[in-house]
């Protein structure tokens, strides 16, 4: 008798936990893949690498390099970081060079001190910009990240960018 209710016991346990994580893992990949948070307490002085999105509502310091993915940095987020994302919006506070593959948005509350090199950009009314642009075409960037060189020679205005340098 003793033998079956091991089974037993052992059969109701598995479905237990089984079906409990399933949905909880599932709307949490969900919420991870999508998005990883620095929370408001948090500070981070280093590197930050890694293959999904962030929300920064922290502050970090050191370099940031998220290339796919979208950056962004909440309210309270204070960033003096360089950052290299698919995407980043501003909505907080950032010192750094941003290099974006697709997108940069900096949005009516946000403020941004340093260099943007990216595909597209958008500055709300009421935000803080100060530092040079460079557009670049969807697919200059990923060349362009990589060798200063690249984006002098493939960029239409090389006289604007030789003079930052």
């Amino acid at each position: 008798m003793s033998t079956p209710s091991a089974p037993a016991t052992m059969a109701s346990e598995q479905p237990a936990v089984g079906p409990g994580p399933r949905p909880a893992t599932s709307s949490s990949t969900t919420t991870t893949a999508d998005q990883a948070t620095i929370g408001k307490s948090l500070v981070i002085k280093g590197e930050v690498t890694g293959s999904e999105s962030l929300y920064i509502d922290g502050r970090v310091e050191g370099s940031i390099s998220l290339a796919g993915n979208r950056v962004t940095i909440g309210r309270n987020g204070v960033v003096a970081a360089n950052i290299n994302a698919r995407e980043i919006v501003v909505l907080g506070k950032v010192r750094g060079n941003i290099t974006a593959s697709d997108r940069v948005d900096i949005r009516s509350d946000g403020s941004l001190t340093g260099d943007v090199v990216a595909a597209r950009i958008s500055i709300e009314d009421g935000a803080y910009f100060k530092g040079g642009i460079d557009i670049r075409k969807g697919g200059q960037p990923a060349q362009g990240k990589a060798n200063g060189e690249e984006k002098i020679v493939s960029a239409p205005e090389p006289a604007v960018v030789g003079a930052r340098a």
